[in-house]
């Protein structure tokens, strides 16, 4: 990738994806607010549902046969920080099949990116365009996937943004105060095996970011644990949902840069800021046996 160049793919992207990884895409209703993904720059990711059909199969209606997704939405990672530090990516990289180069919303802000992934509108059309919170009174993922009969978790911290813009839609919400408490229920509703989608927050490299630069000691430590946390989701997924098959999404926002004050920072039109990288997984170990 030329780094000087922006991505590409949309962050408004992923929700047509994950719809059609569902096999939920198909037979959206024209007359709804679901009329997006009919528009060339929301599609579905074709090399994302490609590489799920080759893993999985595929329905009759040519979508993917999978029944489960688990996104893990990370803060503020940005193209960058993997291509410094692959290294540190490495025991993800083995559990995963597909990444793609994406581009964030401007301004690249943590609700209005939220806003636009689980939307799949542009912030001029879902109205959060600055670091603002308000509930969304748009239609999301949250609103759709439920009238199609699947049962969605969302385990974020209290006060994020994803608490908070996502309000009063007929899905699961368990907000807890610390990532900690966030991971370990994620891995308690794997356990539980009940839910279709889940979508889990971690914030922690955004808070130390912000404080200690990009690169500092403590903000690479929480990337480490980003990536440590989305490794135990898959091999729980792999453990526990062995009769099901699973997309596991590693979904950053935005990314980020250094300046004196605060030492760490986004919110840019710049490479830092605005482009970052998805990671799939594709989890049916052993659905043969079964």
């Amino acid at each position: 990738m030329d780094k000087k160049a922006f991505n590409e793919i949309g962050l408004g992207r992923v929700r047509a994806t994950i719809e059609a990884l569902l096999g939920t895409g198909a037979k959206a209703d024209k007359s709804s607010v679901v009329d997006y993904k009919r528009r060339e720059e929301n599609a579905p990711i074709k090399s994302v549902l490609n590489k799920a059909i080759h893993k999985f199969g595929q329905r009759e209606d040519g979508s993917p046969d999978c029944d489960r997704v688990f996104i893990y939405n990370p803060d503020a990672i940005g193209s960058w920080i993997y291509e410094k530090y692959e290294e540190k990516f490495s025991e993800m990289l083995k559990r995963t099949d597909i990444s793609e180069d994406m581009l964030s919303v401007f301004p690249p802000v943590t609700p209005v990116c939220f806003a636009t992934m689980y939307s799949g509108l542009a912030p001029a059309e879902h109205g959060i365009q600055k670091y603002v919170k308000p509930v969304l009174e748009v239609d999301t993922i949250f609103d759709y996937l439920p009238t199609k009969g699947l049962r969605v978790a969302i385990v974020c911290t209290a006060g994020d943004s994803i608490a908070e813009i996502f309000k009063g839609r007929l899905v699961d919400y368990y907000i807890y105060d610390t990532v900690e408490g966030c991971n370990s229920k994620a891995m308690e509703l794997i356990d539980q095996d009940i839910h279709d989608v889940i979508v889990l927050y971690n914030g922690n490299y955004d808070y130390y970011m912000h404080r200690f630069t990009p690169e500092g000691k403590r903000s690479l430590k929480a990337l480490s644990e980003n990536i440590d946390t989305f490794c135990k989701i898959f091999d729980a997924i792999e453990e526990k949902w062995k009769a099901h098959k699973t997309t596991l999404i590693f979904a950053p926002d935005h990314g980020c840069h250094r300046q004196i004050f605060p030492p760490g920072s986004h919110g840019k039109n710049i490479e830092k800021d605005m482009n970052v990288k998805h990671f799939y997984g594709f989890i049916c170990k052993n659905i043969e046996e079964q």
